[in-house]
């Protein structure tokens, strides 16, 4: 069954609220500032999206009932006009990014009380937010785009946010440089794709093109989508921003940028691919990518002092993993996939917010200087501990749980060099994991002390760390949730060009 709303002006209820939340956040923090309300704005960041995670929650239940819900924006219908087309698959990303979302905005209100302009920044936190929904709930590539540049607009002046140092400043230049040109390979997809079928929706572009034989338009299509997703996405060797980007970034910014940003990169190829060509089509190039990205990732990662950095070329390597779901191209790998994408949130999203106390306490990033601190900051610590072993794939971990989908799937869909390379990977990430671990509960330096974060950051980090032992003893919630999702994409693909077409 299928739900069409195509009178007026249609918005999912959670995008509704985070861009009404995001434009409002500029008149509540101008009243805190001018009445000098405390922590107005903050409590109104936290409310927008505990109201977003709610409003998934809806949404859900609607989907549950129907399986797609298509949304034509104002003006024609679809596949004429732009729509939102959501199913499981979308409520899936949409929850993923509302829950890591709502973690990060009460992270912050510690993290960013000693900083200025936090109107801009909870402001540009929510509309990343929204963008980052948008995209995962477009029914077509023109309102895709929109939704993608409102993320990486927002995301770009967030990465340079402390611009008290040429650093971060530098890191979101570049990172903008390089997701401009990117975006300019995406509308040069977008024009081949239009002069070929003459529309952006994505059901009219599955009909048209899935199955057919390759041709060299589809081939310079598919090299174009590739790099247009891949910078975002951080798939070697369009990777290079990532790495100063998330260390210069705030930590709450660093958290968001690769607990789910990078994720929706991954998301928006993901979709992309599996609707325009057949698995059969980028089986082989997605699996060399995966290969090449987790590889030089992970021996990279093992060169770095900077705690921040270090995580970083670990976020890369991940999306290494990822690729081998996408890869398969299956119902099942792609399930793998998705569930990684959660549990990845949850893991390195609190790596970079527990990495994130540890250099607001110490005011340093250098792992040389941060021996001895897991003594002095034992809760923090150990939640960073839980997320380098959920990340290192180590059994109780919901880390294991999705990277042993995903190496299944290559192995059940005849890629088992694919998924030997994945197992090998994530043994080797577990060198630099276990060389954080042993730098913070080593001897400290004379005269080296520090405290425990606030008990507000400290919460946060405490709540994911057991939610990634949680899921890795019974992981059957997302488990099943992340299948329902992989299911609407595969199994579900006639379903979804029917809501639309018919």
């Amino acid at each position: 069954m299928v739900e069409l709303l195509s009178s007026g002006l249609n918005l999912p209820l959670p995008l509704a609220v985070l861009l009404l939340g995001g434009l409002l956040s500029l008149g509540v923090g101008k009243l805190t500032e001018w009445m000098k309300m405390g922590r107005l704005r903050e409590a109104w960041m936290v409310l927008v999206s505990a109201a977003g995670l709610f409003s998934v929650w809806i949404l859900y239940q609607r989907v549950q009932a129907v399986s797609v819900i298509v949304m034509a924006l104002w003006g024609q219908n679809p596949p004429l006009g732009g729509c939102f087309e959501i199913d499981m698959l979308s409520v899936f990303m949409a929850g993923s990014i509302s829950f890591i979302g709502l973690l990060v905005a009460v992270y912050s209100v510690s993290y960013m009380e000693k900083e200025d302009r936090l109107t801009e920044f909870y402001t540009l936190v929510t509309f990343m937010m929204a963008g980052m929904t948008g995209i995962v709930m477009a029914g077509d590539l023109f309102t895709l785009f929109i939704f993608w540049e409102l993320m990486g607009l927002s995301s770009y002046v967030l990465v340079a946010f402390l611009k008290r140092t040429w650093g971060p400043i530098e890191a979101g230049f570049k990172y903008l440089l390089m997701s401009a040109t990117a975006g300019a390979f995406l509308l040069l997809s977008m024009s081949v794709l239009y002069g070929m079928t003459g529309t952006l929706n994505f059901a009219v572009l599955s009909v048209n093109l899935r199955g057919v034989e390759m041709t060299p338009w589809l081939i310079a299509v598919f090299s174009t989508l590739i790099v247009g997703f891949g910078v975002k996405s951080a798939i070697v060797p369009l990777h290079t921003w990532l790495p100063d980007a998330h260390p210069e970034a705030p930590s709450p910014i660093s958290a968001l940028l690769s607990g789910i940003v990078i994720e929706t990169g991954l998301y928006a190829m993901t979709r992309v691919l599996y609707i325009v060509f057949a698995p059969n089509v980028y089986k082989l190039p997605i699996a060399f990518l995966a290969v090449l990205t987790m590889t030089l990732a992970n021996v990279t990662a093992l060169l770095q002092t900077d705690i921040k950095r270090l995580l970083a070329y670990s976020s890369i390597a991940q999306i290494g993993y990822m690729l081998v779901g996408l890869a398969a191209g299956t119902a099942y790998g792609i399930m793998g996939l998705f569930l990684h994408v959660f549990n990845h949130s949850m893991m390195k999203g609190m790596a970079f917010l527990a990495s994130g106390s540890i250099v607001h306490e110490t005011g340093t990033r250098d792992l040389g200087r941060l021996r001895g601190v897991g003594k002095m900051m034992p809760i923090t610590s150990a939640s960073l501990f839980i997320a380098l072993l959920g990340l290192g794939g180590v059994p109780g971990t919901n880390g294991f749980i999705s990277k042993y989908h995903l190496f299944s799937a290559a192995f059940g869909s005849g890629l088992g060099w694919l998924g030997i390379m994945g197992v090998l990977n994530s043994a080797l990430s577990m060198a630099y994991y276990i060389r954080v671990m042993q730098v913070l509960m080593g001897s400290p330096e004379e005269g080296f002390k520090v405290h425990e974060a606030p008990i507000t950051m400290v919460t946060v980090t405490m709540v994911m760390a057991v939610i990634i032992v949680i899921l890795g003893v019974w992981p059957a919630p997302v488990l099943n949730f992340a299948t329902q999702a992989s299911e609407a994409l595969v199994e579900g693909l006639l379903t979804y060009i029917g809501a639309v077409l018919g």
